[in-house]
């Protein structure tokens, strides 16, 4: 599981992760929700070490993220970013191949394909793992990432904000993959999502933000509450049911 002890950022003066304690399930998928500064990508950002906590502390599995070495904690945790700029002209095969480094430090072995080929087949992308990331559409460049992350076989797996700016097609089809890898694989994902909906459709954790500080966690039934929801987003939000599924109106 992932112990986040009293965890502090501040940016200048601006306190934007303030005093986070919370545990992340060793399994299923858990969401992130809030409105825009709740701290939400800086909180996943220090679990993935991409920046360091001002205070408190974080273990994976009982490793402290601060001090473990970084090939380590490569094994049992991937992040993908919301923003990814590649500065070379990759193949889709090229890419995914990126998440063996960890072990292989760039010398492949016939084990490191048998990830990637089960990783490009996972994500449906066998069509495409010859073409370059720029001729792909969204949708399927952000299938590629995912499969780069998933290739590295972490036991938690890290996704700031996977739906940026595709349409909902491509949307419910990366949320239907995030849950899929994490009840066949028996993966931990951590997600962060700006729609309500989806990480009430797709979660089995919601963790919700506000103000750098969690407001609840729980199962979707008890964070998707008109009260709650209300008053973390400053706006009239509605709850209904829909089969077993709570779907918020706003």
């Amino acid at each position: 599981m992932i112990e986040i002890e009293t965890v502090s950022k501040a940016y200048g003066h601006t306190l934007v992760v303030d005093g986070v304690s919370l545990t992340l399930a060793a399994g299923g998928v858990t969401s992130i929700i809030g409105p825009n500064g709740a701290g939400k990508s800086t909180l996943l950002s220090m679990i993935g070490r991409l920046l360091p906590a001002d205070k408190g502390a974080i273990r994976v599995d009982g490793l402290d993220v601060a001090s473990t070495p970084s090939d380590k904690l490569a094994r049992r945790l991937s992040l993908l970013k919301q923003d990814n700029h590649l500065v070379a002209r990759l193949t889709v095969r090229d890419l995914v191949t990126f998440g063996r480094y960890p072990y292989s430090k760039g010398r492949y072995t016939v084990e490191d394909e048998r990830h990637v080929r089960e990783a490009i087949g996972f994500l449906g992308l066998e069509a495409f793992a010859d073409r370059f990331l720029d001729e792909l559409s969204g949708g399927q460049r952000q299938r590629a990432f995912v499969a780069m992350v998933l290739c590295q076989d972490t036991d938690y797996v890290l996704l700031d904000e996977p739906l940026n700016n595709l349409d909902i097609k491509h949307a419910v089809e990366i949320m239907r993959l995030i849950r899929r890898t994490a009840r066949e694989f028996g993966k931990a994902i951590i997600v962060v999502l700006h729609d309500i909906n989806m990480a009430s459709a797709y979660s089995d954790y919601i963790v919700a933000m506000k103000n750098g500080r969690i407001v609840a966690n729980g199962t979707a039934e008890e964070i998707i509450e008109q009260q709650l929801l209300s008053d973390m987003y400053e706006t009239e939000i509605r709850v209904e049911s829909l089969g077993d599924r709570r779907i918020a109106v706003y």
